[in-house]
């Protein structure tokens, strides 16, 4: 993959590392109360925090997506637990202070013809700056467009803190 310019790519291909999009899980829940504790539960002692959190709710069932500070230990803790999980990246983005931001990522990505599938705020803020969390239909293109606007992607290194060593 190509950041846009003739320089080689400083992405290090292996998952969890400084790969440029970061790991989603979507977990398949009964629509009963409590459900969502004992999945978040799980995470307790680990040292593995919760850094964005989206919710579908369905009659019967709810679709509770998230990205964890340690997505390979995570993914771990909800295999254990039995859970039917997805994994599915998506790519990071830190919000500009400046403008309309939203509208400059989706502008962007317009332009390029590629498709937003879904989009849910950090709960974190890697480097101190507010970002988003977007899953598109064309991962490589959309990391290439974005970057060549000038907007910093954030990696699953950039989700994890000192408490997580």
């Amino acid at each position: 993959m190509s950041s846009g310019d003739d320089s080689t790519t400083a992405y290090q291909t292996i998952r969890g590392r400084n790969y440029p999009t970061i790991r989603q899980f979507t977990v398949f829940l009964e629509n009963r109360v409590g459900q969502l504790l004992e999945v978040v539960r799980r995470f307790e002692g680990t040292g593995i925090r919760i850094v964005a959190l989206s919710i579908s709710d369905a009659a019967e069932c709810a679709f509770v997506r998230f990205l964890v500070s340690q997505p390979e230990r995570g993914r771990e803790i909800l295999e254990r637990a039995g859970l039917a999980i997805i994994e599915s990246d998506l790519i990071g983005v830190e919000l500009p202070s400046h403008g309309q931001p939203l509208l400059q990522i989706c502008t962007a990505l317009l332009q390029a013809e590629i498709n937003i599938i879904q989009a849910y705020p950090l709960i974190v803020r890697p480097r101190g700056v507010p970002a988003v969390a977007v899953m598109v239909d064309n991962t490589e293109a959309a990391l290439e467009t974005l970057a060549s606007k000038g907007f910093r992607m954030i990696s699953e290194n950039d989700l994890k803190d000192d408490a997580d060593e």
